[in-house]
């Protein structure tokens, strides 16, 4: 099945942005320096979002910019001078979870399209209805909701566009409403400064035991006893579009150009109508916790990974294409390879998933050499299949 709902893409920095878009993204969403709840990553100037628009609009994409932090009364003369600026780029629209901000917005910026962010914890008819009511565009769903309830929010306001998750990291707290990570290291996670305190292995001592740590387990299988697994909706999108979802989000603003290609060449091919048969282990190719559809089928109590934080990826990511000319490929290099490697090609075109051997391999000054070993380093070798920059080259784990 085709489908036409969006699909929406994270955009840590500008490179981010471009290789979503290479990738199949329709839209991506992306933060300024100030007031994002993703303030780890590298996030855009204003120069860097007007670019992100225009280089958008160039190819008829979409570009949706995070404002969703809890503010406090010092945040609004920043606000309102950020708001003017997306209105003067024509950003497509803001993510919000702030009233304040939301009524702000609406004053400053009318021509923006405003859309509640998941942290505003939407998970009913009623709340839906209002947010569409204030003039909300676009409601980004909760996570704890079950495909019933999303399909009798749409049934309720079928005029409201509605957003969730289809992939990626998933929080322990109540659609993010986390406050470990401000208790341990007084980084605040409504703030944008989340450390994920949850990941860790956690230990019990006492004064006592005079610092001795005894392993806590919630039971025989580990330790990792706030660390969600990873939604992974692949499967069930027909069921996400028939329930009323218009846009399938990707979460990962903090992860790697391989993880956002890796997963939305993946997405893009499943919604494209390829047979998902043929992607089969894809989505293990780029690093990930346990998969779980968390809520869509109703109350789930198995949504976390106990063993360990994260597991490992199948492929290893290799390098990324800058060139293709006269049957030779220039690579900046990301993880070591050397001449006589297998390699396979990460691809929105036909040559995804094909091989090659490299052959003739030159280093950064033209120099023949049998190993790649500068990191990022930029490497040329022949290829008998075609490439094109963004494409990305990888390493079966199994295969070295």
């Amino acid at each position: 099945m085709r489908h036409k709902a969006e699909l929406l893409a994270p955009a840590g920095n500008l490179g981010k942005l471009k290789l979503a878009f290479y990738y199949g993204a329709d839209a991506v969403y992306l933060g300024g320096k100030l007031f994002s709840l993703r303030s780890f990553s590298e996030n855009f100037t204003e120069e860097e979002l007007a670019e992100g628009v225009s280089f958008a609009h160039a190819r008829r994409k979409k570009v949706y910019v995070c404002a969703n932090i809890f503010a406090k009364n010092a945040d609004f003369e920043k606000l309102e001078e950020h708001f003017g600026f997306l209105q003067e780029i024509e950003a497509d629209g803001v993510l919000i979870s702030d009233p304040g901000v939301f009524r702000l917005c609406k004053r400053v910026a009318p021509k923006l399209d405003i859309h509640i962010s998941t942290q505003a914890n939407t998970l009913n008819c009623e709340a839906a209805a209002f947010w569409k009511e204030q003039g909300a565009t676009r409601v980004v769903l909760a996570r704890e909701l079950s495909l019933k309830e999303i399909e009798e929010i749409h049934a309720f306001v079928p005029n409201l566009e509605l957003e969730a998750f289809v992939h990626g990291a998933m929080c322990i707290s109540y659609s993010g409403r986390c406050l470990l990570s401000d208790y341990i290291d007084r980084r605040p996670s409504n703030r944008g400064a989340c450390v994920q305190a949850c990941r860790r292995k956690y230990f019990l001592s006492s004064e006592e035991t005079h610092g001795e740590r005894y392993e806590v387990q919630e039971d025989d299988r580990g330790t990792y006893f706030l660390n969600s697994k990873d939604l992974n909706m692949s499967e069930h999108l027909d069921e996400l579009e028939k329930a009323g979802v218009s846009s399938f989000k990707i979460e990962g603003r903090m992860k790697s150009e391989y993880y956002l290609a890796t997963v939305v060449n993946a997405y893009r091919r499943i919604m494209d109508g390829e047979d998902s048969a043929s992607l089969k282990g894809e989505l293990d190719c780029a690093a990930r916790r346990p998969f779980t559809t968390a809520y869509a089928f109703g109350e789930n109590r198995e949504t976390v990974a106990y063993t360990d934080p994260e597991s490992k990826q199948t492929c290893k990511f290799i390098g990324i294409v800058k060139g293709f000319a006269g049957g030779r490929a220039t690579v900046e290099m990301r993880n070591r390879f050397r001449t006589g490697d297998t390699l396979e090609i990460l691809s929105p075109s036909e040559s995804f998933r094909k091989q090659l051997t490299v052959k003739d391999l030159c280093d950064p000054s033209g120099t023949p050499c049998e190993d790649a070993k500068l990191v990022q380093g930029i490497y040329s070798f022949s290829s008998p299949v075609p490439l094109t920059a963004g494409d990305i080259l990888r390493r079966r784990e199994s295969e070295k």
